[in-house]
């Protein structure tokens, strides 16, 4: 049953980052992938604020794996990250690209620590 829940979780991350993507291209006609950005600090933030509230004692394994695991395994993605920044380098775009590494990571990290810092002061 536990497949079930990643299943449904991935079920709303997947059209959620393509829905993300494409607003957030729709509003930035830039070469830089603010899409995948969007989508991978949101992912860091619910994943972190699932993390406390799971510290806490507020979310069991089952939450754990619809939002953790499905959800934002679903909506975040490095895959897509890491050939948007090798395209931005074949492209010549090298200080675009040394930005969208830097960026994603410090606001990922930064995301994610605030995430639990969240679940925490909410169910801890």
């Amino acid at each position: 049953m536990n497949w079930l829940l990643v299943v449904l979780g991935a079920m709303a991350g997947a059209p959620l980052r393509y829905l993300t993507d494409r607003a957030v291209r729709s509003r930035h006609g830039t070469a830089f992938p603010w899409g995948t950005f969007t989508v991978n600090v949101a992912g860091s933030l619910v994943l972190g604020t699932l993390t406390g509230a799971a510290l806490a004692g507020a979310a069991g394994s089952r939450l754990q794996l619809l939002l953790g695991t499905g959800l934002c395994g679903a909506l975040t993605t490095y895959s897509t990250f890491s050939w948007e920044t090798l395209r931005l380098v074949e492209t010549g775009a090298g200080r675009s690209a040394a930005g969208n590494v830097l960026l994603s990571v410090a606001a990922g990290l930064g995301a994610a620590c605030a995430g639990v810092a969240l679940g925490r002061a909410l169910w801890g």
